[in-house]
């Protein structure tokens, strides 16, 4: 049964399509499978990756006849063209995710996520792809670290596209959001692994963080797929909280060791600058940022324009998650058992 998307009523139309996932075996792309599969009725689910071993332990755990994986890099555009045969749409979730790692390898992140993110757009326009939702963060705003330069330069490369399209019906659009709560590499599961040793690590308990449910990801990305025109950056209404109440929901015992913020990261992070104001609607539990030179022809999305110096930070979130709130999430989301559900 198909649920209600959190952000719209519209639903995608994929039933009967051709669907493709790149970065299909991490942590988006195995929730989106999954929910591809059990909600809609695609005719056919892809997933893109480069990983071997997570290929063969995804296989293991789907028995759906309407599943292909495909191992292979966004880095190699002819790959890239062979997989896109016959797809409809794509959601382009591969990249480097890693700060750290991105500011040590800068020339792989900026092949990964930029050049990538060029040869999946080729990809698509020369196999006549219906549409492109490409996923991208808070970092890329204002960024501070080669990981979110390379994710803004992809939204520019993305929302561009759209100019290159001619003839072609090709749509590309994008999601901005912050944290996905315990994804892989996140403080949450860094936090519970170190619980039973008695000490946490915090960089700085006053830094915030924008947080959204896995789930509320992929309802996100899905109505960007049914309501985007292409161009656009789809932005999510999503609470915030800092690390301290973090730390404080999930190890309230422990002892809290600070570490000092590490190169490259920021004490609050952006998900709307003031100067993309004057280009958002707001539109039920959205802000939609349209693109400069709009290809639909006018405003596309009916909704309330923003004030001229509207901002949305994690430090000006409207919705700041306490104690309790922040362990109620996790309980429901199963990282902290026993946790009162919201």
């Amino acid at each position: 049964m198909t649920r209600k998307l959190a952000f719209g009523e519209k639903l995608p139309d994929l039933d009967g399509k051709v669907v493709l996932v790149t970065g299909g075996t991490g942590s988006f792309g195995t929730a989106m499978v999954r929910r591809l599969l059990d909600e809609y009725s695609p005719r056919k689910v892809i997933v893109f990756s480069r990983d071997e071993q997570k290929h063969y332990q995804m296989g293991q755990q789907l028995d759906d006849g309407r599943v292909r994986f495909f191992v292979g890099d966004v880095r190699d555009k002819d790959r890239l063209r062979r997989a896109f045969e016959g797809v409809n749409v794509v959601f382009h979730a591969a990249a480097m995710k890693h700060v750290p790692l991105a500011e040590y390898n800068p020339i792989e992140a900026i092949r990964t996520n930029i050049s990538g993110a060029e040869n999946v757009i080729d990809a698509a326009l020369e196999r006549n792809v219906e549409l492109v939702v490409a996923l991208s963060t808070d970092k890329a705003v204002s960024p501070v670290n080669l990981y979110g330069a390379t994710k803004l330069c992809m939204e520019r490369l993305f929302v561009a596209a759209n100019s290159y399209r001619g003839t072609h019906g090709t749509r590309f659009t994008v999601v901005r959001y912050g944290n996905v709560v315990g994804s892989k590499g996140s403080v949450v599961p860094l936090f519970l692994a170190q619980k039973p040793k008695g000490e946490i690590t915090l960089t700085d308990p006053r830094m915030t963080r924008f947080w959204i449910t896995m789930d509320l990801a992929l309802d996100l990305c899905l109505h960007a797929a049914a309501c985007g025109k292409g161009g656009e950056v789809f932005v999510p209404q999503i609470p915030a909280t800092d690390l301290a109440t973090l730390a404080e929901a999930i190890a309230p015992e422990c002892n809290k060791k600070i570490m000092g913020i590490r190169p490259g990261e920021k004490l609050h992070e952006t998900l709307i600058t003031p100067d993309e104001a004057r280009q958002v609607v707001e539109v039920d539990r959205t802000y939609v940022i349209e693109p400069s030179f709009p290809w639909w022809g006018g405003s596309a999305h009916e909704g309330r324009r923003v004030p001229e110096d509207f901002s949305y930070t994690s430090a000006n979130a409207p919705e700041r998650l306490g104690v309790d709130a922040v362990r109620a999430m996790l309980g429901r989301l199963g990282f902290l058992p026993g946790s009162p559900a919201a």
